[in-house]
């Protein structure tokens, strides 16, 4: 699957460390702004505990987890919708994300300079809110004038929806809110998808705190919370230091060590992945067999020709039926045999909505 999630914030927030933490893709990390010019690219292997849980099963002779792409974006400044600093590039490069991965500087530390002189991360985030507003604006303004005469006309019917569906957006932008809270349906979506608005994509915003503040949070994640409380997204606390010191060791155990010694279960990037993967909107399906046991991404929604497709497109075309197994059954009976031998594998057809966790095998005629 193509989609990736973007990570945006001021200069000197923790996005390159962070995305350091993520990826073998090391981005630079610098105590200074726009460190990172040029956005890095990283694959990020997806944490999923059911693949290990089937490989124990089946003992395949190799196990292939999904992954997801996360993209490292150069700090924005006031004024990047009108290309102050490196504005007209960071937000090209956030329009190609999509979904955003907000961080969000929410520590005290005199040796770390920040861009505004002060640690405010409310501040922080209606200041990028601010600018990725006004370069939607700028967008919706240019499509409202180029539909208004057809739509006062009344002639044109799509012109008309298409101009509406404009100026509700609009509206929403002016009052200083993301095109996220225009709340447009499914009907009205397409009219606006050829301007890839920077505001209307998901997000979820990551608290980068202290190592003190790792498990329980802080007083600006709070005053995070508040800020956000209306927006319907999604906070993630994380320390971005200390998420590099666990990077750094080598072994399972050394990582499992300091991760008791810290109270805490799993590596905080272990959950942004899986919280990034959420955002895209994607799930997961797995092939189980000897020579490969194999996670898949799909988006939720998504039919079985299509899913197969993911695979191979051929599978797509030549799609005849797939033999599906929930999960839980799979771990339960504990192995396709015993699935099949108690009719808990299903033949399913064309309309077939895959589940989250589906075992599957496809049959196709190319």
């Amino acid at each position: 699957m193509a989609l990736k999630c973007g990570i945006v914030g001021l200069p000197n927030v923790g996005k390159s460390t962070l995305f350091n933490c993520l990826s073998n893709a090391k981005a630079q990390a610098a105590n200074f702004p726009f460190c990172t010019i040029d956005p890095n690219v990283g694959t990020i292997t997806v944490p999923d505990e059911r693949l290990n849980k089937l490989a124990e099963f089946v003992k395949p002779q190799n196990i292939l987890p999904t992954t997801v792409e996360i993209v490292d974006i150069a700090g924005l400044v006031k004024g990047a919708s009108k290309g102050e600093g490196l504005g007209n590039k960071f937000l090209g490069n956030i329009r190609e994300c999509n979904a955003i991965l907000h961080v969000l500087r929410c520590f005290d530390d005199p040796n770390v300079v920040h861009v505004d002189g002060s640690v405010n991360p409310v501040r922080d985030k209606e200041i990028i809110d601010t600018e990725l507003q006004l370069k939607d604006l700028e967008s919706v303004d240019v499509k409202a004038k180029k539909f208004e005469k057809q739509a006062k006309t009344g002639n044109d019917k799509e012109a008309v929806k298409t101009y509406n569906t404009l100026l509700k957006v609009k509206q929403v932008l002016e009052s200083g809110q993301s095109a996220r809270a225009a709340g447009l349906d499914e009907s009205e979506l397409p009219f606006v998808a050829d301007l890839h608005l920077l505001t209307i994509k998901p997000v979820m915003y990551v608290c980068n705190v202290d190592e003190a503040s790792a498990k329980t949070g802080n007083a600006y994640v709070e005053q995070v919370r508040e800020a956000v409380k209306n927006e319907n997204a999604e906070i993630l606390v994380i320390t971005a230091q200390m998420e590099s010191e666990i990077a750094a060791l080598e072994t399972y155990e050394e990582k499992q060590m300091f991760l008791g010694e810290m109270g805490l279960d799993e590596p905080g990037v272990n959950k942004l992945i899986k919280s990034a993967y959420k955002l895209l909107d994607l799930q997961t399906y797995f092939t189980a067999g000897v020579k490969e046991v194999r996670a898949w991404t799909i988006t939720k929604g998504m039919k079985a020709p299509e899913a197969a497709g993911v695979i191979h497109t051929d599978f797509t075309k030549g799609f005849i039926k797939a033999e599906v197994i929930a999960y839980n059954d799979f771990i339960t009976l504990g192995s396709e045999a015993a699935c099949r031998e108690v009719g808990k594998l299903r033949i399913e057809g064309k309309e077939y909505v895959v589940a989250d966790g589906d075992v599957m095998h496809f049959r196709f005629n190319v």
